[in-house]
């Protein structure tokens, strides 16, 4: 008992400063929030939630090493997490981004392989499959790129989630400049999900793509009315 009393302040104040990093975290305080959680982090060796949560700071300040780091030994610890997975794919591909052709060249097996755990390990994880949907497209043919494979992924969406179905489905269209079906396909979206995301994505297509700002003026205010 003398040694639980002795201990009970120290408990709470652990306690105290997660919470408070918590909220700076929130409030994207990222600077003031990085030094409590790292302290928090000492008193208590590998607490998953802190190390997330320092991984998903590192990544807001593009440290993607640190952010690798983090998530490489959640993946180890929680190997049946597929968030872990999905936000070591994530990190290691925004790097990847950063780096020499060459480089980037020898992360992407990673990066894929990391996806598609996520994605098997989730049959629901919307942002794994996103992010194969965005991989598919943007690598090489040469390198692993395939329409088809995005296709795939974009198809698992509208079963699990059909606004993202119809928002990927746009995307696709969008990339191969085929507008007017990526039209078709945010209007879906919007008829569904009727949020801001789906009214924001059709309007930047007439603006940027379709050379069309009076639409995109329309929809925006559209979606103001509905607001209100």
């Amino acid at each position: 008992m003398l040694c639980f009393f002795l201990l009970w302040p120290m408990m709470i104040w652990s306690q105290t400063s997660f919470e408070k990093a918590k909220k700076l975290f929130e409030e994207e305080k990222y600077t003031s929030a990085k030094p409590i959680f790292e302290s928090y982090l000492k008193q208590n060796p590998n607490d998953p939630k802190t190390m997330e949560y320092l991984g998903d700071l590192a990544g807001h300040q593009k440290q993607w090493d640190d952010a690798i780091s983090y998530y490489k030994k959640l993946k180890a610890q929680f190997p049946m997490n597929a968030n872990y997975y999905y936000k070591f794919g994530g990190a290691l591909g925004m790097k990847a981004k950063e780096s020499s052709k060459f480089k980037a060249l020898g992360m992407i097996d990673d990066v894929e392989t990391a996806f598609l755990t996520a994605a098997q390990l989730d049959v629901k994880h919307v942002e794994a499959r996103w992010a194969l949907v965005i991989l598919y497209l943007e690598l090489p043919g040469i390198v692993g790129g395939s329409e088809a494979k995005a296709k795939k992924y974009s198809n698992e969406l509208l079963k699990i989630s059909p606004v993202d179905g119809y928002l990927s489905k746009g995307y696709i269209f969008e990339y191969f400049q085929k507008y007017k079906e990526a039209e078709k396909q945010y209007i879906k979206a919007i008829e569904i999900g009727q949020s801001k995301t789906t009214y924001q994505k059709l309007a930047d297509l007439y603006k940027n793509k379709m050379n069309s700002p009076e639409k995109a003026k329309q929809i925006l205010d559209l979606y103001q009315k509905k607001k209100t």
